[in-house]
């Protein structure tokens, strides 16, 4: 079965992005294991917001991947590179698990983020904890719903970033 992973970066005090969705606060000047993580990955799940964020950063850097992105907005309609489901979204989390394929990524954000968490469709967390301390923003999870993970791999940078691997426990 596929594994679902939330492949994401934190600040320090648990905030994904600023309250108006900005990023600015990450640094990219290493990999990270990102390409590497790529490789092991076939599908991309997001929520509406940050479908809108990631398009902000100019050409969809997921083209080579199903995207699928969850969304209220019932005026989003598909396209070749693009998926839009509104409606039964663990339902289609656990068909996608089903399929054959490589792994699952959970782009994010908040929203996608505690629905998955809480209907136990999250396999894995890789948290990359940058130095930074943010004080407000969007939090990693919207609410707080007990699930216990192992950890598996804790990597430190000499940029002060974190990396840390759960497997859920159970």
């Amino acid at each position: 079965m596929r594994k679902v992973k939330l492949f994401i970066a934190t600040s320090l005090d648990g905030y994904i992005a600023r309250e108006n969705g900005d990023v600015d606060w990450l640094y990219t000047d290493q990999d990270y294991g990102y390409k590497d993580f790529l490789n092991t990955i076939d599908t991309v799940l997001m929520g509406g917001k940050t479908y809108r964020q990631v398009l902000g950063f100019g050409d969809w850097p997921y083209s080579t991947k199903r995207s699928i992105v969850f969304t209220h907005d019932l005026k989003a309609e598909s396209t070749d590179e693009i998926t839009f489901i509104h409606h039964d979204i663990p339902g289609c989390v656990k068909r996608l698990k089903e399929e054959k394929g490589k792994d699952i990524w959970l782009v994010g954000g908040a929203e996608i983020n505690t629905l998955l968490l809480e209907t136990q469709l999250i396999d894995e967390l890789w948290l990359f904890k940058m130095p930074v301390i943010l004080g407000s923003g969007i939090p990693l999870f919207t609410r707080s719903a007990e699930s216990w993970f192992q950890i598996q791999d804790i990597e430190e940078f000499d940029s002060g970033l974190v990396k840390m691997l759960y497997h859920r426990k159970g």
